[in-house]
């Protein structure tokens, strides 16, 4: 390895973190964010040798990986959670999935980033951001996420200030703001408590006890399905009709994604293991629980460090 791309790697690499985080919000992707953070290094490094030192090297790895992002975008559609474009399901409506879609990803998160970090993660605020047109998906993060002037951003996407200014005030018009009072972390003894009746009562598919952690406006989704369950009335008459798990034929494993708690969900097979079947994402308020997303795509569990059984 030469002195340059030694040099490149010291001061680069720290940044790989934030960069995949950024790729994700801008994306939606986990496995898109991860090609382009590679494809972000790789100009970087081509590049490395005519770089100025005008700016920091974390803003100029940011500007190249916005740039990649907004390149990626032009060739490929919105990644949307099915409430951002579908109707709410009622006990009439047939469950089929639809795979044209490409659904909005989890992410893996550490439980120890930083608050902002998480909350720029959340599952909502990302799928809001997908809904928002390219360039000005890339004014919000970078104006309310990681904080950058209205200068430096328009200096990052070569745009004007006032063109910024007006893309961030539609785009926060659509998104709304950044921070979620009402979401709690699950750090104190009651709400971890709150975590461990929604495992016990999942494991033996207690209906009552599940329903009672709701909140009265709770939604329940499911990509690849396009439709959702709006209510605790609905939401139970999903899992009483449409649920195949069984009392005692399940096992819920804790992970964290998008900063928020969520569970890898094992249904008994007629061998007697427990498989994969979804990864459950919840969003815990202090009025209880706001919303599940239930992903299928089993691939997750794998990119999670789920086991491929439990017990």
């Amino acid at each position: 390895m030469t002195l340059v791309s030694e040099d490149f790697t010291r001061l680069a690499d720290p940044f790989r973190r934030e960069l995949l985080a950024h790729c994700y919000r801008m994306l939606g992707s986990v496995h898109d964010a991860e090609d382009l953070v590679q494809e972000t290094y790789l100009r970087a490094w081509k590049a490395y040798g005519s770089f100025e030192g005008r700016s920091s090297v974390r803003t100029w790895l940011y500007r190249i990986a916005t740039n990649v992002c907004l390149t990626a975008l032009d060739s490929r559609t919105r990644r949307p959670l099915p409430a951002g474009i579908g109707a709410s399901y009622g006990p009439d409506d047939q469950l089929t999935e639809d795979h044209e879609v490409p659904w909005l990803e989890p992410i893996p998160t550490d439980p120890a980033d930083v608050v902002t970090a998480r909350q720029s993660t959340r599952l909502a605020f990302v799928a809001a951001l997908q809904l928002l047109p390219p360039r000005q998906r890339a004014v919000l993060i970078l104006r309310d996420v990681l904080k950058w002037s209205a200068t430096e951003t328009a200096e990052q996407l070569e745009m004007t200030v006032a063109a910024v200014n007006s893309a961030l005030q539609r785009a926060r018009t659509q998104v709304g703001s950044l921070s979620e009072d009402d979401v709690v972390e699950p750090s104190s003894a009651e709400e971890r408590a709150v975590l461990d009746r929604w495992v016990t009562a999942f494991e033996a598919k207690d209906i009552p006890a599940i329903v009672s952690m709701f909140t009265k406006d709770v939604v329940w989704e499911m990509p690849p399905y396009p439709g959702w369950y709006l209510g605790p009335e609905m939401v139970a008459w999903h899992l009483t009709n449409q649920c195949p798990a069984v009392p005692g034929g399940s096992r819920m494993l804790a992970v964290t994604a998008n900063g928020q708690p969520a569970y890898g969900l094992y249904l008994r097979a007629p061998d007697g293991e427990f498989r994969p079947f979804n990864l459950q994402v919840l969003t815990l308020t202090k009025d209880g629980i706001s919303h599940v997303a239930s992903f299928f795509d089993l691939r997750l569990f794998a990119r999670f460090g789920l086991p491929e059984t439990a017990r």
